[in-house]
């Protein structure tokens, strides 16, 4: 058959990017509002009936990731509608049952009430995502694991050709980015200082590092934050731009240990970053953060009473001996085997992809009904 040519929400994105590699899919450009700047967000003009309908003969499917925060419920299952009505399949990828930048979730639990019944074909990143879908909407979903963030031309590598300049300090980090609705702030930054004065008080040479956005949307937490952090010596907090991407690996990759800020979500590409470059994970026991690695290289714990819990899940990832430490040449081949691991995920990925879209488009090619 011939190639497919996708319109994916959104087209312009690494996780799309990575998952339609295979020869035989197109994906469309995002078509762009008139007038629009570069490198700022708008919401997705394709997520529209009347654009759907206008560009019926230039596609063959419809995916959607994410991005529908913008619209109502019924937007979405207008847009449903028109897919149906010009005989494209909709493929819906289940990325988040929790939406990470709301705070009330009951627009969005609306808007996955028509998505996943609606969709003709449903993806996710879990085995737990895939079964709690299940439970609720009665639907079966394909589990994908999330393909590689970062890129390879942007590995770390050893800071030296000897083990001499790593330095003896376990170095823990938190980015806090613009404190956006599921991250909890105060309750962390305070549970890991007490966490950090735990682990230091049994002789484990420790310091953790604080990273926030000089814009936020909390000003009074930004101003707890600081308080909290400038009690401890053993915190540094660090206030700076949005990082490029070549920054962040950067920061990231200097760590022993990343802890996870959230209080609700699903899946996390940041730990997705955090794998790639070797730095051990700690995160919340929510959603199904743990699911995305089964090697161990996740540690999880409780939100309840952080202090202690944050301390032992920090002491088992940096006991662990999948740890390595940032600079040595142990993190490097560490991170070269991932990314071995990652390239033949990859194709695998990529292939499902096709596939599915395959079946989906011979089926309403050959089914008269639900070309209607």
């Amino acid at each position: 058959m011939p190639g497919i040519r996708v319109v994916s929400i959104p087209a312009q994105h690494p996780y799309v990017t990575s998952v339609t590699a295979a020869a035989g899919i197109t994906v469309l450009p995002d078509p762009r509002p008139l007038g629009a700047p570069d490198g700022v967000w708008w919401p997705p003009v394709a997520l529209d009936p009347q654009w759907i309908r206008a560009h019926a003969s230039t596609a063959d499917l419809l995916h959607i990731h994410f991005g529908t925060e913008s619209f109502t419920a019924e937007h979405l299952a207008e847009c449903l509608s028109a897919a149906r009505e010009v005989g494209w399949p909709v493929v819906f990828t289940v990325h988040d049952l929790e939406h990470p930048q709301l705070n009330d979730q009951a627009g969005y639990h609306a808007q996955l009430d028509v998505l996943i019944p609606g969709a003709d074909a449903l993806l996710t990143l879990t085995e737990g995502a895939a079964a709690e879908i299940r439970s609720r909407w009665g639907r079966t979903a394909l589990v994908v694991p999330h393909p590689a963030v970062v890129p390879d031309a942007v590995l770390p590598e050893a800071v030296a050709s000897t083990e001499s300049a790593v330095t003896s300090v376990i170095r823990v980090g938190m980015h806090l980015k613009d404190l956006r609705s599921n991250i909890d702030a105060v309750a962390l930054v305070s549970g890991l200082c007490d966490a950090i004065d735990r682990l230091a008080a049994d002789g484990i040479d420790v310091s953790a590092e604080l990273r926030l956005h000089r814009t936020v949307r909390d000003d009074g937490a930004r101003e707890t934050i600081r308080e909290l952090a400038g009690r401890d010596e053993r915190v540094a907090l660090v206030e700076h731009e949005r990082l490029d991407d070549k920054e962040l690996y950067r920061a990231v990759a200097g760590l022993d240990v990343c802890v996870l800020p959230y209080q609700h979500g699903t899946h996390s590409g940041w730990l997705e970053m955090c794998w790639d470059l070797g730095t051990a994970v700690v995160a919340p026991r929510v959603g199904f953060y743990a699911e995305q690695h089964a090697d161990g290289t996740v540690v999880s714990f409780e939100t309840e009473d952080l202090g202690p819990a944050l301390a032992a899940a920090l002491r088992a990832a940096i006991d662990s001996p999948l740890s390595t430490r940032p600079g040595s040449t142990d993190r490097v081949r560490e991170v070269s085997r991932r990314r071995g691991l990652r390239g033949s995920e990859l194709e695998t990925l990529a292939k499902a992809h096709l596939t599915l879209y395959s079946e989906l488009v011979e089926t309403h090619r050959t089914v008269p009904e639900l070309r209607s």
